[in-house]
């Protein structure tokens, strides 16, 4: 059986190394961190050399809040970092817009991050919005950044253990704003422009890379926002999110992460338990849950694919020989979904096959988009 542990509130990530050797950020990456770490990279870094991140979103018709859950739940140290605060206002009234400078270094601040610090982004889906968070990161330039492939649900299926409540206060830093990589964002205007280019044609189209379902980007089935109109941007093409995702399937999904009351005897802290692994597909043996959780129960979560399978996916969306332009940095990518959340997720891909240049993110998305009477939309016939 899994391990099942709970830590205090007050317990510090440093507190879970134990006896174990434990190294910096620095000493295993330097400056180049990677963009995806597993949990055993993660616990095997120095706790004091890494800022830990819970990005969790939800969609807005969603009864769960990100928040309350992190509060219940969440890898220790851990701080909460809202992507819909963390963000621009914009006329529309559309959500976690890529913020300013200033607000995004008061962020930093705020989470006790400096320019310097190795920041681990992760969510409860999975891989979800952490990817979104990441590429906020780094278009700031803070490229010591990464996500926890399968975030906190493979974190648990690693046996590691997870606390609640009230955090530790936040030891606020300095961060001066830096200059945002305007290249990596592309606003409504820049994709109208755009779509009015043939792709097959036009050397100089960008490709719009759409992260929605596939029955959303044809126009067969609505959007989750009532009254807006499904269907694509002209000369886009469709990549749901999905499909470059590998699902993890759980009997029991997360149950050895409940609450331990404090009576219960746990694992020491600083004890490694077994590692079932999280490989896609793989059913772990689970102990049943013996109390309240704070969240339904998923059926799955979701690990990023292999660089190999991401460029099989790719490939298929666009044809070897435009992909090949693509990876080549010969033409531009943007990736678009429905609120510029799961764009995020196409972003990762493109930048784990080593896409070169700069690949970019149209902030609004769909939304946005649809939202404008005078946007063309198209639908299959």
């Amino acid at each position: 059986m899994l391990a099942r542990a709970l830590l205090s509130p007050r317990t510090s990530f440093r507190s879970l190394a134990g006896s174990a050797r434990s190294l910096s950020s620095d000493s295993i990456f330097g400056d180049a961190c990677p963009l995806t770490l597993t949990p055993s990279q993660l616990r095997g870094l120095e706790p004091g050399s890494v800022s830990i991140l819970d990005a969790s979103w939800h969609m807005p018709n969603s009864p769960r809040k990100a928040r309350d859950e992190w509060l219940q739940m969440r890898i220790p140290g851990s701080r909460f970092l809202d992507l819909d605060e963390v963000a621009s206002q914009h006329p529309l009234g559309l959500k976690h817009m890529m913020p300013s400078s200033e607000v995004f270094a008061q962020a930093c601040e705020n989470l006790g991050i400096s320019p310097q610090s190795h920041v681990v982004i992760y969510d409860t889906h999975g891989v979800f919005s952490s990817p979104r968070a990441l590429y906020m990161f780094r278009a700031f330039g803070h490229n010591r950044s990464s996500i926890l492939d399968g975030g906190l649900p493979a974190w648990i299926a690693h046996g590691y253990p997870t606390n609640k409540g009230d955090p530790e206060p936040v030891q606020k830093t300095s961060y001066s704003p830096t200059k945002l990589d305007d290249r990596v964002v592309k606003s409504y205007e820049q994709i109208v422009a755009n779509s009015a280019l043939d792709p097959s044609r036009d050397s100089l189209a960008d490709i719009v890379l759409d992260a929605r379902s596939n029955d959303r980007y044809l126009g067969t089935a609505p959007e989750p926002r009532a009254g807006l109109s499904s269907g694509h941007i002209p000369h886009s093409f469709s990549l749901p999110f999905t499909t470059l995702l590998n699902p993890v399937a759980l009997d029991t999904p997360l149950a050895t992460a409940l609450p331990v009351p404090p009576s219960e005897t746990a694992p020491a802290l600083g004890a490694h338990p077994p590692q079932l692994g999280g490989q896609p597909g793989r059913k772990l043996e689970l102990e049943q849950p013996t109390g309240a959780f704070p969240w339904p129960l998923p059926k799955e979560y979701t690990t990023l694919k292999t660089s190999t399978q991401l460029l099989g996916v790719l490939e298929q969306a666009l044809g070897k020989e435009r992909l090949g332009e693509v990876l080549g940095g010969r033409r531009g990518v943007v990736a678009s979904c429905g609120s510029g959340m799961t764009a995020g997720v196409i972003w990762l891909a493109l930048q784990m096959v080593g896409v070169k240049g700069a690949p970019a993110i149209y902030d609004e998305s769909w939304t946005g988009y649809a939202m404008r009477p005078e946007s063309k939309i198209e639908k299959t016939q």
